[in-house]
């Protein structure tokens, strides 16, 4: 990818914050909708997440999962040039025990300070997705290959910029 990619790329994970999720159910595949959090180098996207949710129960029999992420479609132009990453990886239940716990907990409440509340409920879990593969669309004919370094690089390659 071209830098310029690399950074519509880092634009569109950090500035979007729902993402399809794929899991699978009895052998066919099930789609729901999930808030998310990144990591700053992009190598994990946080879940917030009842267990008593089908895609929770799917991903906790089955931890192959993929999200889907695309940018907002605002009723102009064509839509095949949206920008939009599938990602394909698994996903693990972080634990409250886990050192990381806290920090990704704090990370999710910053980007979603209304989430507090659920964390008080038991059903709530957070759970880390690490992404193996994707594929990452541009815009029409604009597909290119990524991968979890190649996340990582894009992450630590393009910062946000500072607010104000």
């Amino acid at each position: 990818m071209k830098p310029a990619d690399d950074g519509r790329l880092a634009h569109l994970i950090r500035n979007q914050r729902w993402a399809a999720l794929g899991t699978m159910e009895d052998a066919k595949p099930y789609v729901a909708w999930v808030a998310y959090a990144v990591d700053a180098d992009f190598s994990e996207f946080w879940l917030l997440l009842s267990k008593l949710a089908r895609h929770t129960q799917n991903l906790l029999e089955e931890p192959d999962i993929s999200i889907a992420i695309s940018e907002p479609d605002t009723g102009s132009g064509d839509p095949q040039q949206l920008a939009r990453l599938m990602l394909q990886g698994r996903v693990e239940m972080i634990a409250p025990e886990d050192g990381r716990y806290s920090e990704v907990r704090d990370c999710y409440l910053q980007r979603f300070p209304d989430a507090e509340l659920w964390f008080e409920f038991g059903d709530f879990s957070l759970f880390r997705f690490l992404p193996a593969t994707g594929r990452y669309v541009e815009g029409f004919a604009s597909t290119h290959r990524v991968d979890r370094e190649r996340l990582k690089a894009v992450g630590v390659g393009f910062k946000p910029a500072p607010a104000g």
